[in-house]
């Protein structure tokens, strides 16, 4: 018998990134006023350790920080006298955040590119396999979570593939038969869900027509089409056009046996820049400006720089800004973009939309929210399947007495 479908409307994804927190000053409290245009928050990173061990990428912010009152979702101060073993950090907030807003589902992501080394040793062994997924277990019951992300960058060989596969069901398995043991089999499944490439060398080495049955949601990371390892400027994000572009992986990945629903379009909440170019792409370029927190990105909420003019290109859905005295070239999705990207979401039937990262972009109502434009261009009804808020197995008290 087929599972019932993970989501019952479209998705609006996001990732929270647990830096966060510092320099850039973005709490989960400052969440609160948009989630309910999110259905599902991806936290990022856990790292991957060589014994197939999942391990917390920061456990200060993500468990131990104890916030002030106006940086927590209850406006409760994080007590220093509280008796028994609990839970602080991000991941508590995150909990607070899940009983306000049902139809907000959190998962961990594990990986990303920096933390992508040991997916191929741990996949390629039962038994470390076997850690791997009773560690993702643990950190679900523990932390109050809806599910695992699983963000491999990249698989590279055959081999890779085959044993991803593995992984996965054993991966499912293991959530299910969890949930059973808590007495939850009524209840919306937890989530098994990957972030995966759009660059055809990546993604047609995955066995995606035997991984499909296991996994809820493919989130395309369909961004960095072009960047600083070019020859000349380009479309970082188009869905059309160029050697990389959105639509080629959609058709792809649909042709290779994924059904359109479990697709989710991820959209830039950044921009790439290049310095002393001229204002059309496809010109070259020599260097990369400074950005936003590293060389060469910009977050979103900083763009177009003053002195700059935005420019669109409707075939490609790609937009760009460029400063004449700076001979700067931007590459970034503008609001109308985004709108032209939900409408081809919506003509290809596909699950819906994520950002890379929810930081970057504009807070509240802003006129240039990009998810704000992708709320609206939803028409406000979104998947609305419940998250889980029940976990008898934690180990922390305050978890378990807040979930029974």
């Amino acid at each position: 018998m087929q599972p019932p479908p993970a989501t019952n409307g479209p998705v609006v994804a996001g990732y929270f990134v647990n830096w966060g927190i510092y320099a850039r000053g973005h709490n989960v409290c400052d969440l609160a006023a948009d989630a309910h245009k999110l259905t599902h928050l991806l936290y990022a990173f856990a790292n991957l350790e060589p014994s197939g061990d999942i391990i917390l990428g920061d456990v200060w912010a993500d468990k131990d920080k104890h916030f002030a009152a106006e940086q927590t979702i209850d406006h409760q101060a994080d007590g220093w006298n509280d008796q028994g073993n609990n839970l602080y950090g991000n991941f508590k907030q995150l909990y607070l955040l899940k009983q306000k807003n049902r139809h907000l589902k959190v998962t961990l992501s594990v990986g990303g590119w920096t933390w992508s080394t040991n997916f191929g040793t741990v996949a390629a062994d039962p038994q470390k396999r076997q850690r791997f997924v009773q560690s993702a277990i643990k950190h679900i019951g523990d932390l109050g979570l809806d599910g695992i992300d699983i963000d491999w960058e990249y698989p590279k060989t055959p081999e890779e593939a085959f044993h991803f596969v593995h992984l996965l069901y054993e991966m499912r398995i293991a959530l299910d038969m969890y949930q059973q043991s808590i007495g939850q089999t009524n209840e919306p499944r937890l989530l098994l869900t990957l972030a995966v490439a759009c660059g055809p060398s990546n993604y047609r080495l995955l066995r995606l027509r035997e991984m499909e049955p296991y996994v809820d949601l493919f989130y395309l990371m369909a961004y960095d089409f072009a960047g600083s390892w070019d020859s000349t400027t380009g479309h970082q994000a188009a869905i059309y056009g160029g050697t990389l572009n959105g639509n080629q992986a959609v058709t792809d990945y649909m042709q290779m046996g994924v059904p359109p629903h479990k697709l989710v379009l991820g959209l830039p909440v950044y921009g790439r820049g290049f310095c002393n170019t001229s204002h059309t792409p496809g010109a070259s370029f020599k260097d990369i400006p400074e950005g936003s927190w590293e060389k060469g990105m910009f977050d979103y909420k900083h763009l177009p720089p003053a002195g700059a003019t935005e420019y669109i290109d409707e075939q490609r859905m790609a937009s760009w800004s460029y400063d004449p005295s700076k001979r700067e070239f931007i590459s970034y999705d503008t609001p109308a973009v985004i709108q032209a990207k939900c409408e081809y979401i919506k003509q290809q039937r596909l699950g819906g939309a994520m950002f890379w990262e929810l930081s970057a972009d504009h807070k509240g109502e802003h006129p240039r929210s990009l998810l704000n434009t992708v709320y609206r261009s939803f028409g406000g009804q979104l998947d609305s399947v419940p998250n889980h808020l029940r976990f008898p197995k934690s180990q922390y008290d305050n978890i378990r007495a807040m979930s029974s």
